[in-house]
């Protein structure tokens, strides 16, 4: 919204020709947010996520820390995600957005 302004810990973005110079990226220039919890995934979960949903980003990824697990949120329709899916350490994590790229849930833990 034009009031927030989120702080993930990591967002991969559109490339933009000005590098967002002229402004803030909006949900339609967010390819995927990751969370990384230690002590704070249940207000990340409860909280932070659904805010994500509510304004349209295509996918979180919410990586606990502390059970050594990515949850992944997909499919934004008012402001719950229609798709959750749990990604154990043996898996491979793939962006929808970024279909060419894969991650292994082990390496993400290193």
């Amino acid at each position: 919204g034009d009031r927030s302004e989120p702080q993930p810990d990591l967002v991969l973005l559109r490339p933009r020709e000005d590098f967002y110079a002229s402004g803030h990226p909006g949900p339609g220039d967010v390819l995927l947010v990751i969370e990384v919890a230690e002590s704070s995934a249940e207000y990340d979960r409860e909280v932070k996520v659904p805010l994500y949903g509510r304004y349209g980003i295509v996918e979180v990824w919410l990586v606990d820390l502390e059970a050594e697990r990515v949850e992944i949120y997909r499919e934004p329709k008012e402001g719950k995600y229609l798709q959750v899916q749990v990604v154990s350490k043996n898996e491979k994590l793939k962006p929808y957005l970024l279909s060419e790229v894969e991650i292994s849930v082990a390496e993400v833990f290193l």
